[in-house]
């Protein structure tokens, strides 16, 4: 009969106190749109029959498992959001911590609450997957006012380098014509950063040992130094934008910043996607003038990372062997961000 139906069917489901029936409309054709680092908008199409009966939504969000996660990890967090019917589409945010930069699945059912506070569900759609975004603009900005309260005081320096091992220097010579090139910038930094992966540049350095005034002797990056005079590479035909801040579980932390020839394909990309600072007056490098002089300070509180977007000739430059130690602990190549540090990490994502 009618009722034995029903009690198999509520018996089937009686572990989540939810009712199956058929005459719900199954979603179909779902669409994501809108996707930021920490929000999407979903939307799909249903049958019109018993399309007045639906009060709720069931969404169904996972990350997309990797093959090497852990099968038994805990199942106590919550993916399903309860909605009401609202019209579509409709605006998915803050109901989960969503990650940048990271691969989700979402599956939805309609629902009809029952006077017992019990839901009649339709079935699943299909799984649908997706990626949210990196950070835009306002969340690098709100990581770049957290750069500026521990940036410190500003120090002269001169000159930027890079370190690299002889090989390195032997092959640029030899295959590039004495031009060091662009490569794409490893995933080091923060997760939803937009430069990861993407942006191609060459990686100096201006720290200097307040004590003498010039770069250290140590490196984790090699016992070749190339040396160029800061004008070089940054000077009123460049511009400057701010990239990243993180640490790796240590004490000191690191602002990324990037130098691009106005108008070359790397200022192109930054204008889309981080903030510009003002070369003379920022708090982690500057370029002015005094006495017709151009005049460099670097924050002396954070360790720059700076990424020129442009092929440097060594001819611009000297390369010379370090006499200090190559300190390997110290590299950050594809070093992962702590997300648990409060000095550098915002609240979307990680």
């Amino acid at each position: 009969s009618c009722r034995d139906s029903e009690y198999v069917t509520r018996n089937k489901s009686q572990d989540s106190g939810i009712a199956e029936m058929e005459e719900l409309p199954v979603p179909h054709n779902i669409k994501i749109s809108n996707i930021t680092c920490d929000s999407f908008k979903i939307s799909w199409e249903m049958d019109s029959k018993s399309k007045d009966r639906i009060t709720h939504y069931f969404i169904d969000l996972n990350k997309k498992e990797n093959k090497n996660s852990n099968k038994f990890k805990h199942k106590d967090v919550p993916t399903k959001l309860v909605a009401k019917a609202v019209p579509l589409p409709m605006t998915v945010r803050g109901h989960w911590f969503l990650s940048p930069r990271t691969e989700y699945t979402v599956a939805v059912q309609t629902a009809s609450k029952q006077v017992d506070g019990d839901y009649v569900v339709s079935e699943w759609s299909e799984i649908i997957e997706f990626c949210t975004a990196d950070y835009s603009k306002v969340h690098l900005t709100q990581l770049l006012e957290k750069a500026e309260v521990i940036s410190g005081r500003m120090l002269k320096f001169s000159v930027f380098y890079r370190n690299q091992h002889r090989e390195y220097f032997d092959y640029i010579r030899e295959h590039h014509g004495n031009a060091m090139q662009p490569s794409v910038k490893d995933n080091s930094g923060s997760h939803g950063s937009p430069i990861s992966g993407k942006l191609e540049g060459i990686f100096f350095s201006c720290s200097t040992e307040f004590n003498t005034g010039k770069p250290p002797q140590d490196s984790p990056y090699g016992r070749y130094r190339f040396e160029i005079a800061a004008e070089k590479l940054f000077n009123p035909n460049t511009n400057l934008y701010f990239g990243d801040f993180y640490c790796m579980y240590t004490a000191y932390h690191y602002v990324i910043l990037v130098i691009a020839p106005v108008g070359s394909p790397g200022d192109e990309f930054c204008k889309q996607r981080l903030p510009q600072l003002n070369s003379q007056d920022n708090k982690f490098l500057t370029c002015r003038e005094e006495d017709g002089m151009l005049v460099y300070y670097h924050a002396q509180d954070v360790i720059l990372e700076v990424i020129y977007t442009d092929p440097v000739d060594l001819s611009l430059g000297t390369v010379a062997e370090i006499t200090g130690h190559q300190l390997m602990s110290l590299s950050t190549a594809n070093a992962k961000k702590d997300p648990s540090c409060k000095t550098c990490n915002i609240s979307v994502g990680r």
